[in-house]
């Protein structure tokens, strides 16, 4: 399964010769110099289990609302029909998106070009609706990880390991016009998005190769539930308390309500569209009285105000108290 390949050292590197997500092009080996080696350890310990949550209602609804997305994208040409490689993020809500293509009978069997592939994808191979996954690591369960060795002939021609320079290369990323798909913890009312840090201090995960991925994608959607903690934090809100990737490398924001589609949108239609069909209807009305706060300008924004949402919380647990009166 594995493709090990070295580009050359610049300035005679050449362009990396990946021209579908299945595309082989190194050595299923590292090489090593073996006077490098002092000793071989075998391990037959396994991996720690990953374990995920099992599908809810919001998860269902964010992966029922990125596949429709893509299927009308589909259908007006701008996706082809024969589809684009996808690159999916791990966790509950990336297993959600990736269950709804199973289920999409209208949606094409992909082919996935990421960086890490999960319990899902196996399940979408043995379907036939995944044809091919280039990855530089699985995250599977151990009921997934057995079934792949249980079944080594089948996967073997379908799952591609890369390092990750190689899977992540953005040049590649663009030429194949991949469709990256990644989690949000926060987005902010122009489009900026916090996916590392919980309140803006808190380490939640690195950012993986999401930024390598939404930069150079064809279509860069990132996917979050609108609140959390029962509602007393929204995931929409005026300005994001750490930002991983700008409004320029965000196109597509999905939660349960829907889709902000802020392709070709300036920031104004832009906040308009993530508060109608992306904030949670208890957070609505916050988020536009805060817009009315923002000193009129390209992006319109009350620095003092700018992260009442977050305040608001640490001092009382619960965003939707934010009153934005007290800076009128």
């Amino acid at each position: 399964m594995h493709d090990v390949y070295e580009p050359e050292n610049p300035p005679y590197r050449r362009e990396i010769p990946i021209y579908k997500a299945s595309d082989r092009i190194g050595k299923p080996y590292v090489q090593v110099d073996p006077k490098k080696v002092v000793g071989i350890v075998e391990v037959n310990l396994p991996n720690e289990p990953v374990i995920f949550k099992e599908l809810d209602d919001v998860t269902r609804r964010i992966g029922e609302n990125v596949a429709n997305f893509l299927l009308g994208d589909i259908k007006r040409g701008i996706i082809p029909a024969t589809g684009l490689p996808i690159q999916s993020g791990i966790g509950n809500v990336a297993n959600a998106v990736l269950k709804a293509l199973e289920t999409s009978t209208e949606m094409p069997a992909l082919d996935l070009y990421s960086e890490v592939l999960q319990d899902t994808v196996i399940d979408l191979m043995e379907l036939g609706r995944v044809k091919s996954g280039s990855t530089c690591s699985l995250s599977l369960s151990q009921e997934g990880l057995q079934r792949v060795y249980n079944n080594l002939d089948f996967f073997r021609d379908k799952l591609v390991l890369r390092p990750s320079e190689i899977s992540n290369s953005p040049e590649v990323i663009r030429r194949l016009g991949v469709i990256a798909i990644n989690t949000a913890i926060e987005v902010d009312l122009y489009g900026c998005v916090n996916s590392s840090h919980i309140g803006g201090t808190r380490l939640m995960n690195g950012i993986g190769g999401s930024g390598d991925f939404a930069r150079n994608a064809y279509i860069s959607i990132f996917t979050c539930p609108s609140t959390l903690k029962d509602g007393k934090i929204s995931a929409i809100v005026p300005m994001v308390a750490h930002a991983d990737h700008s409004e320029h490398d965000v196109r597509i924001v999905v939660t349960e309500y829907g889709v902000a589609d802020l392709r070709g949108k300036g920031p104004d239609d832009r906040a308009k569209t993530l508060i109608e069909n992306c904030a949670h209807p208890d957070y609505r009305n916050l988020l536009w009285d805060y817009l009315k706060l923002g000193k009129k300008a390209h992006i319109s924004h009350n620095v003092a105000a700018a992260l009442a949402l977050h305040t608001t919380f640490e001092r009382e647990g619960d965003m939707r108290l934010t009153d934005f009166n007290k800076f009128i």
